[in-house]
């Protein structure tokens, strides 16, 4: 991360006045700034981004001072994001995302950083979501979004379709969202709808899909609403499609062959394409149907 800021800015995004900034920089020459041509303090971003983790951190100058000197700003972090999502700074959220993608593919990146960091802020049980979280989720789903857009066209003839009972802006609305991207950048052609679809007018989308594969994910949809997509599904694009949860979205009783996927992205991707492909997640050929949660 390059780029070099004056000194109201620094301070500002320290959190201090231009004041104590500057006695930081006599006290400890640390942020060490460079001079313009007119005399002015011009202090490099990366020192400034890691003074701040570090003082967030120990929130003790003299400590963070030795911390940021000794790792700088260290690379991108669910913690260093969920920083900016607390100032409420896009820009240094961009900075962040970007940082990570020179180091991460997009696919890590989302599950690594961009995911973790939003769930960090989300409201506990029956609590209001925080305006931070709000900002948050807001950008995490922008992000998102962008990144599908230019996605690479599909690779793959399967069709996978995704019914998702969550709502926004949950964290699970992002899950959906996420496991929608890495799919497509898979190579696969893939459908989301909303899983309170009028079953009676998915026919078109099912047929112009021709999923070998339905996922289900979120937990807003009831087991007969569900029941309803799956027969649907099942009955346009015919019985071998296969039908997978993704993240809790049946209760877990009883057993049937709806096959419950990992809890992440990347995992629950290898898990639809080795499906797909006829093999096991490990890469051994599947031998027979899995015997899981009930629908």
């Amino acid at each position: 991360m390059g780029g070099s800021i004056r000194t109201n800015a620094a301070a500002a995004m320290l959190g201090v006045s231009p004041n104590t900034l500057r006695s930081w920089e006599r006290r400890f020459g640390f942020p060490e700034p460079k001079r313009t041509a007119g005399g002015h303090r011009q202090f490099d971003l990366a020192e400034i981004e890691a003074l701040r983790s570090a003082f967030e951190e120990t929130q003790n100058i003299s400590s963070a001072v030795s911390v940021a000197r000794e790792r700088g700003a260290g690379p991108a972090s669910p913690a260093r994001l969920q920083s900016s999502f607390g100032r409420f700074d896009e820009d240094g959220a961009n900075r962040l995302m970007e940082e990570s993608l020179t180091v991460r593919s997009v696919e890590r990146t989302i599950e690594e950083v961009l995911l973790p960091s939003v769930e960090a802020l989300a409201p506990v049980l029956n609590a209001l979501p925080t305006p931070e979280y709000g900002f948050a989720w807001r950008y995490a789903t922008g992000w998102l979004a962008a990144t599908q857009r230019i996605s690479p066209p599909a690779s793959r003839p399967e069709g996978v379709l995704v019914f998702d009972a969550s709502r926004p802006p949950e964290p699970e609305a992002l899950q959906a969202q996420a496991l929608e991207l890495v799919l497509r950048r898979a190579g696969m052609r893939t459908l989301t709808l909303t899983a309170d679809s009028d079953p009676s007018r998915l026919a078109n989308a099912i047929s112009a899909l021709d999923p070998r594969a339905v996922v289900l994910t979120g937990r807003g949809a009831s087991l007969d609403a569900l029941g309803r997509l799956v027969f649907t599904a099942r009955r346009v694009a015919g019985e071998d499609v296969a039908i997978l949860d993704y993240r809790g979205a049946i209760a877990h009783t009883g057993s049937s062959t709806v096959e419950a996927l990992p809890d992440t992205p990347l995992a629950a991707r290898e898990a639809v394409l080795a499906r797909l492909d006829g093999r096991s997640a490990s890469g051994r050929f599947a031998r027979g149907p899995s015997t899981v949660i009930g629908l």
